[in-house]
């Protein structure tokens, strides 16, 4: 029997790995799978680790099972791709992140007594610390044989540098932070994160108000970068809060959608939709709303 006409589903990894493989097979395998790169691929891991997200805050489970497996296929996807160029294969990837866990919970899978919770995090920053420069002497004991472009990352060790770059602003922002933070780049409280964020809407007033006659490029250029110094701080606001502030948005986009369909839901009732209605008649359904859910 032609194994590739054999091919069943089954519950080891292993299998998922072997279906991704046969994918990728010249001739036999799917053209638009091969035709695929690590670069044409990215933006759908990013699509599933959203879609993870967004079933686990909707508490669907059956979404989450499916979901969960988009995800892991597309870890797959990328230890196929490494693993066709002599990088490293997914038993490397499994390899790598066990060891991690185990040398970052020294006191579950070793010697040392349970620690405190500063202890716990303490330990846990070394340790990231130790595996980092190990990360950049495997870079460069492999510079030799890597292309130009790998030879330049290779050479990028600043402490910000391994803070990835597709991570939605937001997440990033808050992990630039925490690293800087970990040096001690960090206000010591959270009275004069808020005196930043007074300050910031300050500077985006202020350039709100420049009059339009001068340069209107340059006049949009400096709104924006006032406006993303406020969700910068902002995002600091919820660090120091220990709010994830991804989260903390996303929950709030929820609650206008909520509240919205309420409105087109009441208007509805009259056969009208929010076209037809006007900005005092929904913003008094808005209110109606919110406080039906604060008596709910």
């Amino acid at each position: 029997m032609n194994g590739r006409k054999g091919m069943t589903p089954g519950r080891d990894v292993g299998r998922l790995v072997e279906i991704m493989a046969e994918l990728r097979t010249p001739v036999t395998g799917c053209p638009w799978d091969l035709e695929q790169t690590f670069e044409s691929i990215i933006p759908y891991t990013i699509e599933e680790t959203h879609e993870v997200a967004d079933a686990i805050e909707r508490r669907d489970f059956v979404d989450l099972k499916e979901e969960l497996g988009d995800l892991l296929l597309q870890v797959v996807y990328h230890a196929q791709l490494a693993q066709e160029a002599g990088h490293f294969d997914f038993g490397d990837v499994v390899h790598g992140i066990t060891r991690k866990m185990i040398r970052r919970h020294p006191h579950v899978f070793g010697d040392s007594l349970a620690p405190s919770a500063g202890e716990a995090k303490a330990s846990w920053e070394r340790i990231k610390r130790e595996e980092k420069a190990e990360r950049l002497a495997e870079r460069l004991a492999a510079e030799t044989s890597a292309e130009p472009e790998a030879n330049a990352a290779a050479k990028t060790v600043g402490l910000l540098a391994s803070v990835p770059m597709a991570l939605p602003a937001l997440s990033r922002a808050l992990k630039l932070q925490d690293k800087a933070a970990s040096v001690g780049f960090d206000w010591p409280s959270l009275a004069p994160v808020f005196d930043k964020v007074r300050e910031e809407i300050g500077e985006l007033e202020e350039a709100v108000r420049v009059p339009a006659d001068g340069d209107p490029d340059q006049r949009r250029q400096r709104i924006a970068d006032e406006l993303g110094d406020l969700l910068f701080v902002l995002a600091n606001v919820a660090r120091h809060l220990d709010i994830d502030a991804e989260t903390a948005l996303r929950g709030t986009n929820a609650k206008f959608v909520r509240r919205f369909s309420t409105i087109e839901a009441r208007l509805a009732e009259t056969g009208r939709t929010p076209a037809e209605s006007d900005l005092a008649e929904m913003d008094r359904l808005w209110n109606e709303a919110k406080a039906g859910e604060r008596k709910g």
